[in-house]
């Protein structure tokens, strides 16, 4: 890689500056920092551990194009987002080569400075994929090298990585009509990994969304109760919820 600063990450970099208050923090820390993980909002797609030879493909496809933290960023500073390889909805041209992808990102990361979304990044970049280098425009066709060939490693699969975090139960999100066919593949397997659903309706919610009112005839499809009226919408979702306990 280029000659550049090396970086570091000092155990107690998201403590105060005041050194009692940061003492007391490191001790609270170092008392469940071994403890494993609860996520109970994972944002996670079932389908990472439904399949157990599952791959995450490269790195913009797992960093940039699924993150709307990162490519709202880019879009605000004027980057168009078939430049990021997002779809356009009239399936227009878009990015397809994931370096070229990957180095608007580089060249923009400076954007991120001093946000959470760029704390998250470099943290991750460091400690799950050993990059020890800042990302720069110059270093960005290096990153991604290191990246990719991590990825491509047999331990990178998310069920391996279950395992390597030391989760004990991942909850991802799902839609009110999800069919959870994924959740009862996890449950049926061998494998171990505790993966749960959680309610979130937001898409038969939102009465302002343009296709509303077919997310909610597939409400009433998926629940087996004919919305009609406002107490019976209810009652599907309550069959929802209660089928989500329960899978």
């Amino acid at each position: 890689m280029p000659n550049q600063t090396k970086i570091t990450f000092p155990q107690d970099r998201y403590f105060g500056p005041d050194a009692r208050q940061k003492e007391v923090a490191l001790q609270l820390y170092n008392g469940v920092a071994q403890l494993p993980l609860i996520c109970p909002h994972g944002h996670v797609d079932p389908r990472l551990f439904g399949d157990p030879a599952f791959r995450f493909g490269n790195p913009a496809d797992l960093f940039i194009i699924p993150d709307h933290y990162i490519f709202r960023m880019l879009y605000s500073q004027g980057i168009a987002l078939e430049e990021l390889g997002i779809p356009r909805r009239d399936g227009g041209p878009l990015e397809t080569d994931p370096r070229r992808i990957w180095q608007r990102f580089a060249d923009n990361f400076h954007l991120f400075m001093g946000t959470p979304t760029g704390m998250w990044l470099t943290h991750e970049l460091y400690d799950v994929f050993g990059v020890d280098e800042k990302l720069t425009s110059e270093t960005a066709q290096d990153i991604y090298t290191q990246v990719e060939l991590q990825l491509n490693k047999p331990e990178f699969t998310p069920r391996k990585l279950y395992q390597q975090f030391n989760i004990e139960v991942l909850c991802t999100t799902d839609a009110a009509t999800d069919s959870l066919e994924m959740h009862q593949a996890i449950r049926q397997s061998a494998w171990h990994g505790k993966i749960l659903p959680t309610f979130r309706p937001d898409a038969v919610i939102h009465i302002d969304s343009p296709d509303w009112a077919r997310k909610v005839a597939r409400l009433s499809e998926i629940s087996g109760i004919a919305v009609t009226s406002y107490t019976t919408f209810i009652q599907a979702l309550a069959h929802r919820r209660a089928l989500m306990k329960v899978v």
